[in-house]
């Protein structure tokens, strides 16, 4: 049997959190296939892997910032509220990023491969870093780490 779609698999947990009446995850699930179905009718087609892990990195992005927001305003259930939902969302769908070590390594990989210094260095060096972890690694981390490198 071929490997459920991520549509599908948000439907299949879906359900099952509706069964166990867990309001706050089935409230977060129906927002990411409210997401997946708009990407889906943008694209024509099924989103695929990559696209559904953008749109998870979105999700969990917007929690984030919504959570740094309540804090500003504060209003601290609101903003533990968006991150226990950014925090379900990256332990349950997100595949394991790479650690922060793994990064550095493969950005100075690419400095020294290329002979690339200075700041100006960051539009090349971005893309072949963030080519090399195929999306699973968040591109805040990987610039952060980039200009400490290149600014060392």
């Amino acid at each position: 049997m071929s490997e459920p779609t991520p549509q599908q698999r948000i439907e299949t947990d879906l359900r099952a959190a509706m069964k166990a009446g867990e309001k706050e995850k089935v409230a977060t699930l129906r927002m990411v296939l409210a997401e997946l179905k708009n990407e889906r009718i943008r694209r024509g087609d099924e989103v695929d892997e990559a696209g559904f892990i953008a749109i998870l990195r979105k999700a969990i992005k917007q929690r984030e910032e919504a959570a740094e927001q309540y804090d500003k305003g504060d209003r601290p259930e609101q903003a533990d509220h968006e991150r226990r939902e950014a925090a379900f969302l990256q332990a349950d769908y997100l595949p394991k990023g790479p650690s922060e070590e793994e990064i550095r390594k493969a950005v100075e990989e690419v400095v020294a491969a290329q002979g690339l210094s200075g700041m100006a260095a960051m539009g090349q060096v971005m893309p072949a870093v963030i080519q090399r972890f195929e999306g699973r690694a968040d591109n805040a981390v990987i610039s952060k780490i980039a200009r400490q490198v290149l600014s060392s």
